[in-house]
């Protein structure tokens, strides 16, 4: 292999094999919970040993090397986006909505969260905001799981899979699915197809999916808008955070 062809591999590594990682935790706890009873405790703990291996590899394999650093002038649009997203994806399932739009509520729940037709078990307009006792989500909650795994979750959501998966779809899989040497492709080159098929795979990989092709649309722009994928991360960083914050706080833990 010359060294061209080590230094773009390395290119290609540093952008998908963090997020790899991530998605394959996450499937191989889906194949337990298929053939049996998987221990709420392995949920928090599957969370913060993924953070630190997929931030590891993250800082192992640098691949911000290929970008400069995050332009101080785009802080604040990356910023005002990252809330932006927070309030759409919080907004929709939060009580004051159930009492003024109850219809669009239920309607939200049934429709635009995955899968589509049926509500999601945390939905039960009687109980909210708590969940049901003995939820899933509730693993999380720091008195289930303990104040250091419930900060790792938000740690982790906020610094790492936010950076990781902008790395990914917007650093690579965008410029990709247009060349097969995706560094050759200016981040600020906007291609229809590309841009809104990047960002339905982004909606589809949460159950939240209308949420998500939004949140995508908006990254995807900031991106295209600005030519830094850092705006982009520091943008999806701050949703991540803004939302586990009101997570912990309103112990809305169905958004985890």
């Amino acid at each position: 292999m010359s060294s061209e062809q080590h230094k773009n591999g390395a290119w290609v590594a540093g952008h998908v094999v963090p997020f790899a990682v991530w998605v394959a935790v996450i499937l191989a706890l889906q194949a337990w919970e298929s053939v049996g009873e998987v221990p709420r405790a392995a949920y928090p703990w599957s969370y913060a040993l993924k953070s630190v291996a997929c931030a590891a590899l993250f800082l192992g394999l640098r691949p911000w090397r290929v970008y400069p650093a995050l332009r101080l002038r785009h802080v604040p649009l990356a910023l005002a986006a990252g809330m932006a997203v927070a309030l759409l994806w919080i907004l929709p399932e939060t009580p004051w909505v159930g009492r003024v739009a109850p219809g669009f509520q239920l309607f939200y729940h049934r429709w635009l969260i995955l899968m589509p037709g049926t509500l999601p078990g945390y939905f039960n307009p009687d109980l909210s905001p708590p969940l049901p006792p003995g939820h899933l989500a509730l693993a999380f909650a720091p008195e289930q799981a303990g104040w250091p795994l419930t900060l790792l979750k938000l740690a982790g959501s906020a610094a790492v899979i936010a950076v990781i998966e902008e790395f990914f779809f917007r650093g690579f899989f965008y410029r990709w699915l247009r060349q097969g040497a995706f560094w050759n492709v200016p981040l600020r080159a906007f291609d229809m197809q590309a841009f809104w098929t990047v960002a339905a795979v982004f909606a589809l990989e949460h159950d939240r999916w209308a949420a998500g092709l939004l949140a995508g649309v908006v990254y995807g722009w900031l991106a295209v808008r600005t030519g830094d994928v850092w705006a982009a991360a520091l943008a999806h960083g701050v949703t991540n955070l803004a939302l586990g914050v009101y997570v912990i706080v309103s112990r809305q833990y169905g958004f985890w």
